[in-house]
């Protein structure tokens, strides 16, 4: 099955590459060339089999949504030159991740179901169900690992240990709330509810940006709406539009990222699955039809888009 597992460009001016989870990260002095790949990762742990058009459907959607929401935060997309590529400013990261919570989901219900009635220092009310509509949205940061596994941090201990300075955190806070309450709206509009999200950020030129991906299956989850109320008041699980079906399969299968814990095997057929979930989830979430890029030649082609766009950039 074809996928695009990995990139090794040598780029006019780059200074640097980083290796992500899913992402080949390509730095020039003002740039970052940011190639989506098919790799797929779950507990921080890049599974062994690349998923076709994966990358291409978070590189996409990450794009249609950066555009919409690019009057509520500024961010660093400019151009996205291929369909699995976005190029953007050069912005230095903050190293926390900003998720925000409109629902009992995920890891913060694990964590609640625990016992734990406090997450990243936010109280939780007690006799809460799996998936129900927290009495407003809160901001539960992680820090950022570039290996190994994000860990939950509070407001307090951000900025205790000086990771963001209060300013500029309070700054986070408020984007952070904008874009969710504006991508509720778009999810709505496409019969979906937006669960909860993940938002990094990064500045240059001493300004915030909105960097990385939004609103995709990776960084969100989503309901639909339509079924919702009544799955809640049945106890029925929430059909979700996320990567948590992938969560869920691995540990039905006895892994969870954690030390000694085997990946169970990857079929053709399971590897065919995922995919196609992937792109029930790109026409759910955006509404549009999904076209499949071709295959054949894609790390050439992927390579002769970048070179063109850097080319026509130099030239203007």
């Amino acid at each position: 099955m074809e996928a695009i597992q990995e990139t090794n460009f040598q780029l006019p001016n780059q200074t640097a590459f980083y290796k992500g989870k899913v992402r080949d990260v390509y730095t020039t002095p003002t740039k970052i060339i940011m190639v989506a790949t098919d790799r797929l990762s779950a507990f921080d742990v890049v599974l062994p089999r690349a998923i076709p058009f994966k990358g291409q459907v978070l590189n996409q959607i990450a794009a249609k949504f950066l555009k919409a929401t690019k009057e509520v935060v500024p961010n660093w997309l400019l151009e996205t030159p291929d369909p699995n590529v976005s190029i953007g400013l050069n912005c230095q990261a903050f190293p926390v991740e900003m998720v925000i919570r409109g629902y009992l989901a995920g890891h913060a219900w694990r964590e609640y179901k625990s016992g734990k009635r406090t997450i990243c220092g936010i109280p939780l009310p007690e006799g809460l169900k799996e998936n129900d509509k927290l009495p407003q949205p809160i901001i539960t940061p992680t820090t950022k690992a570039h290996e190994g596994h994000d860990e939950d941090i509070s407001r307090e201990e951000i900025l205790k240990q000086r990771l963001v300075s209060e300013e500029d955190y309070v700054m986070l806070e408020n984007y952070t709330f904008e874009l969710y309450n504006k991508g509720t709206e778009i999810a709505l509009e496409n019969g979906l509810i937006l669960v909860d999200t993940k938002y990094e950020f990064g500045k240059a030129g001493g300004k915030i940006y909105l960097i990385d991906e939004i609103h995709t299956p990776d960084s969100s989850r989503y309901f639909y709406a339509d079924t919702y109320r009544e799955n809640q008041e049945k106890g029925l699980k929430q059909k979700q539009l996320s990567k948590e079906f992938v969560r869920e399969w691995l540990i039905e299968n006895g892994f969870q990222g954690k030390d000694g814990q085997a990946i169970p095997e990857m079929t053709d057929e399971k590897v065919q699955e995922i995919s196609d979930r992937y792109i029930e989830l790109y026409e759910k979430v955006t509404g549009e039809v999904f076209h499949r890029r071709n295959y054949q030649d894609a790390i050439k082609n992927i390579e002769q888009n970048i070179l063109k766009s850097i080319k026509d950039d130099e030239s203007r």
